[in-house]
């Protein structure tokens, strides 16, 4: 059967009357990539999960307006996201040709390869053919003629560093991409892409890990190593997939991701003493008159090597949940131990 989203507009079919909003850059903290010229907004989109064939591009539309109109200037996809593999981006390219093509140059478009895409040998990890004709699909699915940030989405044991960073530095020599950054690299294989980069002229801009309060592993080496070597940091999963909202505090429920035993998020996941912490949390925001998942991205920019925080969306109250957190004070010292017990 073919799936809805087959059915849905196509780029011309589109409501085309978008304008965006005067206001859009009146309140969104703007911060620096590391030691470069880039600045991003504190929190960005990531097209992840919620921009595939299964979801109505009317609604992956309304959230790709709204954050645009509350200054989210940063779109993160990758050639895999969906799904199917390749369909975020398509859905992207849509909205892009009906709605943003004006705003072209206002925008970060990011997209990334090293997971399976295509069978055989030359269809993931880092090869310079894989990661070289990849964005060239990439561009292809999104009608861009570039894009803003080209990402290794994963190193790759039997590829040489040389050969990965070298392709990097290929395609913005070429025009496909104007920075690249590499993603759940190591600290040391980050020291080492950020060398070989260096010696071929095209610095890494950013490194793309995970990290939220249930996940902090970044704190052992890697952040110390992005401030060395003056890389930005854009990190995912913020929200732990849902386990640092109010969303599993009373159960799993049955439309979540848990419930619906999902890939990246399993019932057994939503142990007991995630439950527990996720409550203790959530007492500490409503103290500051936070949600829970602003608090948890409040805590995350406390760092000052971190570029931005990648959000992800199945509707725009969520991106304007998130964006009305960035207006709260920072967390104090008080507050900061409060939460390290929490967490403990």
């Amino acid at each position: 059967m073919t799936p809805q989203r087959f059915l849905s507009p196509t780029a011309s079919q589109l409501p085309t009357t978008y304008l965006a909003s005067t206001a859009r850059y009146d309140q969104m903290p703007f911060r620096r990539a590391g030691r470069s010229g880039l600045l991003l907004p504190s929190i960005s989109l990531g097209l992840w999960q919620n921009f595939g064939e299964a979801d109505p591009i009317a609604t992956s539309q309304a959230i790709l307006r709204r954050s645009f109109d509350l200054g989210v200037t940063h779109f993160d996809l990758a050639n895999n996201y969906g799904p199917p593999q390749g369909a975020a981006e398509r859905t992207f390219g849509q909205i892009f040709a009906a709605d943003f093509k004006a705003y072209r140059d206002e925008m970060v478009i990011s997209t990334k390869a090293g997971y399976d895409m295509w069978p055989g040998p030359y269809g993931e990890w880092g090869s310079r053919k894989y990661l070289i004709a990849s964005l060239d699909q990439s561009l292809k699915r999104m009608g861009l003629d570039y894009v803003d940030v080209f990402y290794s989405h994963r190193p790759d044991p039997e590829t040489p560093l040389e050969e990965t960073m070298g392709a990097l530095d290929h395609v913005v020599r070429s025009g496909r991409a104007l920075y690249v950054g590499i993603s759940n690299y190591s600290p040391e294989q980050t020291r080492e892409s950020s060398k070989i980069l260096r010696a071929l002229g095209t610095p890494c801009l950013l490194h793309q890990p995970r990290y939220n309060m249930f996940d902090r592993h970044i704190e052992a080496g890697l952040l110390k190593v992005l401030k060395e070597e003056g890389i930005g940091c854009v990190v995912f999963s913020p929200l732990a997939q849902g386990l640092l909202t109010e969303r599993y505090l009373e159960g799993i429920p049955g439309d979540s991701r848990a419930g619906k035993a999902g890939r990246f998020l399993k019932p057994e996941n939503v142990s007991q003493q995630v439950v527990d912490r996720a409550r203790k949390l959530a007492a500490i925001a409503r103290q500051r008159g936070q949600s829970l998942a602003q608090l948890a991205v409040t805590w995350i920019l406390r760092q000052p090597q971190i570029t931005s925080v990648l959000i992800g969306a199945s509707r725009p109250a969520q991106v304007e949940e998130l964006y009305a957190g960035l207006s709260f004070p920072p967390l104090t010292d008080n507050e900061m131990a409060e939460i390290e017990r929490c967490l403990q």
